[in-house]
């Protein structure tokens, strides 16, 4: 097992997309539209992987408009529109959206590329009022494309390492971190929106960066940006952020404004960096003692 996670790296080099963008709950076909166009976007600058935040075909709010529009998976039309545009560009998508299933909500990310439908991560710790309008997800699953091992972990998931490490273990070489993560309300001082932008990616580099150097591997997360709604009730604001970190726990890119605006990050990973991670003599991959661990199973007093 431990060979497996350490000796095996399918990833050479992947040029990935991050997209930080705006999605309004209730305009799914518009949210569609628009991430077609990020897609092909992307494939323009040779990108293999394009992802995309948090439930960005639907968007994220408290609100029950976050699921009006919700869709079976991978049966649903926008499952599907991106499957069409994933076999004609050549490309990775992973995207967002409320999926419903047999009248049970789940706040989802599904992965599509030029073979088809490739699996769905389901949120599993749900944070705030989505209590309200989701069931929780349980499975945390691999996506294989054959040339990486991918692993999805949904905004508030990233606050547990057991789901980080539950990746690694199967071979996880990148994790993909998509977020809907809101900030309460909307300034109208741009100083305040770029101090928002800049406390967001701060809290996010604490976080991320360890899952990346406890795992040995790239982390690529992503962030919706703007109003999700536009109501004074309902606080749906993102800040938006996107940024990849490399094995070794190192910010190697990130989204350049300052403001909340839509943007696409690019960058080459190198599986060189995971292999070179991963071989280290003392890497906890390598010599973690599972046997001690099992009170991680039992439920906290």
């Amino acid at each position: 097992m431990v060979w497996s996670i350490v000796g095996r790296i399918r990833l050479e080099n992947l040029i990935i997309g991050l997209v930080q963008c705006n999605s309004l709950v209730g305009e799914k076909d518009k949210n569609l539209k628009a991430t077609i166009e990020w897609v092909k976007k992307a494939k323009k600058k040779g990108v293999n992987l394009v992802s995309f935040p948090e439930l960005n075909i639907t968007g994220h709010a408290g609100h029950p408009l976050m699921i009006s529009e919700a869709e079976s998976i991978p049966d649903g039309n926008s499952c599907q529109a991106l499957m069409k545009l994933a076999q004609d560009f050549n490309i990775y998508i992973v995207a967002g959206i409320a999926e419903e299933e047999n009248g049970i909500h789940y706040n989802t990310q599904f992965m599509v590329g030029p073979q088809g439908f490739l699996g769905k991560q389901r949120k599993i710790h749900l944070s705030g009022d989505e209590y309200f309008y989701f069931r929780h997800g349980t499975r945390i699953p691999i996506f294989n494309t054959g040339e990486v091992k991918i692993g999805i972990i949904i905004c508030y998931d990233n606050l547990l390492p057991e789901v980080s490490r539950c990746l690694a273990v199967q071979g996880a070489e990148l994790l993909l971190c998509p977020h809907a993560a809101r900030f309460g309300d909307w300034p109208l001082d741009l100083k305040k929106r770029r101090s928002i932008v800049e406390r967001n990616k701060e809290e996010w580099k604490k976080i991320h960066r360890a899952r990346a150097y406890d795992n040995g591997c790239y982390v690529a997360l992503c962030n919706a940006v703007g109003k999700a709604i536009e109501s004074e009730n309902v606080k749906a604001n993102h800040a938006g952020g996107c940024m990849i970190i490399d094995p070794e726990g190192n910010v190697i890119k990130e989204s350049k404004s300052k403001d909340i605006s839509e943007e696409l990050v690019v960058f080459n990973l190198k599986g060189e960096n995971v292999r070179k991670r991963r071989m280290q003599s003392c890497f906890n991959l390598r010599t973690r003692r599972v046997e001690s661990f099992t009170i991680l199973t039992q439920p906290t007093e």
